[in-house]
């Protein structure tokens, strides 16, 4: 009798085994962040507004519509 080899089923697994190798070496790629200085960035951003409502109040007053003269 001869062997029979499930040929669906070894290419699954081998893709299942395939997928999770990449998966692992994509985690890893991603650098891990440490020790990050909140002021520093902070910084470089500049200063957020603190209130939406502030902004709005310092836009310019409306120019008085004029009339056509006839």
């Amino acid at each position: 009798m001869g062997v029979t080899r499930l040929k669906r089923k070894d290419r699954k697994n081998k893709a299942r085994a395939n997928n999770r190798v990449a998966r692992i070496k994509q985690l890893l790629l991603t650098p891990v962040i440490k020790n990050v200085d909140m002021d520093e960035l902070r910084a470089q951003f500049g200063e957020a507004p603190k209130n939406k409502q502030e902004e709005t109040t310092e836009a310019p007053a409306a120019q008085p519509e004029e009339t056509p003269a006839a």
